[in-house]
């Protein structure tokens, strides 16, 4: 069973491996054929120079996630196969032989930090040359150093707990210990959506309440006509990091916020901007938020069971390079090898969510605007430089929401 778990850990991981590469050879040439002309629908609004822009854009951050994928997929091996976190294992138990529950958050952080440590270079690549080169980037070096600190601490604050839950439970819980762990990551998660609005979100970013009381009062009417509660209409400095734009729901239950990138309400009129939060609250009436939150819960359900099995299989450690069990190295080998064997299901995951977005967009139709939401849209295709050529094959494997064509020639349906 561990060879036959390894043979299919190499071929698995080969293959998405190059499916990337090959999905991502598709969207460059795809996007470059088409780059000297803007489709028929948009050449009345983006011209020819935008276009090539978000092509050249797109190419470029494309080429880099290939790059990275493949730095990823070799890491991974090394780290499993080739023995690095056996190696690291070794390290700590030579340093804490008796605490395992210690040992085992400190090798789960090392093999994390190691694991991040190939992200940096390639976040910082994307920041200070990707979207330099193409006018996207505001940030200083010192603001990308200083949110990589923020992140981390954030990320020892929250973890650190749920971490040391998860070893004490696998250790002292018995053999129901992942249905315990299930419930307390399903709370933590359920808190985490109350809490991240209030006391995480603006240790990141600065939020205002919108000054504009006009746009405030046809927000609130909106919010009103569509039985929509939140907790306030804020504008988030996102022009501090980036020129792109967007708007969010954030929180859960009471605690809902509004939030509006302040380079959206830059570019968008009153009319666009009321169009583009009907789309929003699109996701909120077909209940979309709290559909993606059940599925979540039932995959991490379905996830922590198999690896209540997995964990009392001497196959599932040796296969995977792993020479001495225990309950922290099945924690950490699940986490990094189940996107390998999950990620042939990432098209069913996209075309859920393009349909979520088609359901926001008819919403949106029907509630506010069809046309604005149209010439908002236009407007952020062409501000975010995002192409209007996608690869079809490509877009269907990862795409969240629908290529720019099919969106706009569904919503003009209803201007007809």
């Amino acid at each position: 069973m561990a060879y036959t778990l390894t043979l299919t850990f190499i071929t698995l991981l080969l293959l998405t491996t190059g499916i990337r590469i090959w999905l991502g050879r598709r969207h460059i040439a795809h996007i470059q054929i088409h780059r000297s002309e803007v489709p028929a629908a948009f050449s009345s609004n983006i011209s020819l120079e935008a276009h090539q822009k978000a092509a050249d854009y797109s190419n470029a951050k494309t080429r880099l996630v290939l790059i990275e994928a493949t730095a990823q997929a070799a890491l991974l091996a090394l780290l499993t196969i080739g023995g690095g976190l056996q190696w690291i294992d070794d390290i700590w138990r030579n340093i804490l032989p008796s605490q395992e529950i210690a040992r085992g958050a400190l090798v789960i952080c090392s093999a994390m930090i190691v694991s991040s440590v190939i992200d940096i270079p390639f976040d910082y690549y994307k920041t200070f040359t990707v979207d330099e080169k193409f006018g996207f980037n505001k940030m200083t070096r010192g603001m990308f150093y200083s949110d990589l600190v923020k992140h981390t601490i954030v990320g020892v604050i929250l973890g650190a707990p749920i971490l040391f839950a998860a070893l004490w439970l696998m250790q002292g819980a018995g053999t129901y210990w992942w249905l315990y762990l299930w419930i307390v990551w399903s709370v933590f998660n359920l808190l985490m959506l109350a809490v991240y609005p209030t006391f995480i979100a603006p240790f990141f970013n600065k939020f205002t309440p919108l000054a504009d009381e006009a746009l405030k009062q046809r927000i609130e009417a909106l919010l009103a006509k569509c039985g929509f509660k939140s907790q306030g209409l804020y504008v988030m400095d996102g022009s501090a990091r980036s020129s792109h734009g967007n708007a969010y729901f954030t929180g859960f239950g009471s605690s809902k916020r509004v939030v509006f990138f302040d380079t959206l309400l830059e570019r968008l009129n009153d009319d666009e901007i009321e169009a583009v939060l009907a789309h929003e609250l699109g996701h909120f009436r077909h209940h979309h938020v709290i559909k993606r939150i059940a599925l979540m819960f039932f995959v991490s359900f379905v996830g922590l069971a198999l690896l209540g099995w997995l964990m009392n299989q001497d196959w599932f450690y040796a296969g995977l390079g792993v020479a001495q069990a225990s309950n922290y190295m099945a924690l950490l080998l699940f986490l990094m090898v189940s996107p390998v064997f999950l990620f042939l299901l990432r098209p069913l995951m996209a075309s859920y969510s393009r349909k979520n977005e088609f359901e926001a967009d008819d919403y949106a139709a029907k509630h506010a605007s069809a046309k604005y939401l149209v010439e908002a849209l236009v407007k952020l295709y062409r501000d975010n430089a995002s192409t209007l050529t996608p690869d079809p094959l490509h877009s269907a494997f990862y795409d969240s929401h629908p290529p720019a064509s099919i969106r706009i020639s569904k919503l003009a349906a209803y201007t007809s």
